[in-house]
């Protein structure tokens, strides 16, 4: 395998790439710096870890692109000491991500075996995190309220028990934030939910992506529906 020098690099141009393609948080940056995306693929696809695309993990599942991992996160704006919760731990890769940001991670896996071997990989680089398996549509409310959700794979509609799950306003601090592509399976765009009170949240409508679908207990083996027009 390749020196750890080699990945170094790699990482950096990775960065520069991200850079020029709008990613402006300096903090976010930093930090897909410095995780070793190489540790977080197939040892067959370690070669392509740091090229700006999604690769294959088993599960018919991906770990995302690095600017998409850094655009959420970006919209995220995540600072130390947040409670943040992820739906589709996936590789990790994310979470790693969040944890050198300096956020308290919570992250939510349907495939049994892709969380092991997250929380394995993520324990063996010194990442903590707190994990189980299950339906990540219906949140972790026993660990709610949450400063932020992100959500990595598309829904068909932005689900309410999250959007509950978030923080309300402070005096000093705006509400918890909710990242999610919605739309059907071919086609979705990124959502940024913030809560503004009890019973109020306001929506941003931005850029378009491609995921694989949120699945929740109840829509398990049905393909997604178009998203709802709330």
């Amino acid at each position: 395998m390749e020196d750890d020098r080699t990945f170094q690099r790699r990482r950096l141009r990775l960065v520069e790439m991200l850079r020029e393609k709008g990613i402006q948080d300096e903090r976010v940056l930093a930090a897909i710096a410095t995780v070793p995306r190489h540790l977080f693929v197939e040892p067959a696809l370690r070669a392509r870890a740091y090229e700006d695309v999604a690769l294959p993990i088993g599960m018919k599942q991906t770990i995302s692109q690095p600017f998409t991992v850094a655009y959420q996160t970006q919209l995220l704006e995540v600072q130390p000491g947040d409670r943040v919760l992820e739906i589709g731990t996936g590789s990790g890769y994310q979470a790693a991500v969040l944890c050198v940001l300096g956020a308290r991670v919570f992250t939510i896996e349907r495939h049994r075996m892709l969380l092991e071997r997250a929380v394995e990989r993520l324990e063996a680089l010194g990442f903590r995190v707190t994990a189980r398996h299950g339906d990540g549509s219906l949140g972790w409310p026993a660990f709610a309220p949450f400063d932020g959700i992100v959500v990595t794979a598309g829904a068909a509609h932005v689900p309410k028990a999250l959007c509950e799950q978030l923080r309300l306003p402070e005096a000093a601090r705006p509400g918890g934030r909710l990242v999610i592509p919605v739309g059907d399976a071919r086609h979705q765009v990124m959502m940024r939910v913030r809560r503004t009170g009890f019973d109020s949240f306001a929506t941003e409508t931005l850029h378009s992506f491609r995921f694989v679908p949120l699945i929740s207990e109840k829509d398990r083996g049905l393909e997604p529906q178009l998203p709802s027009e709330d």
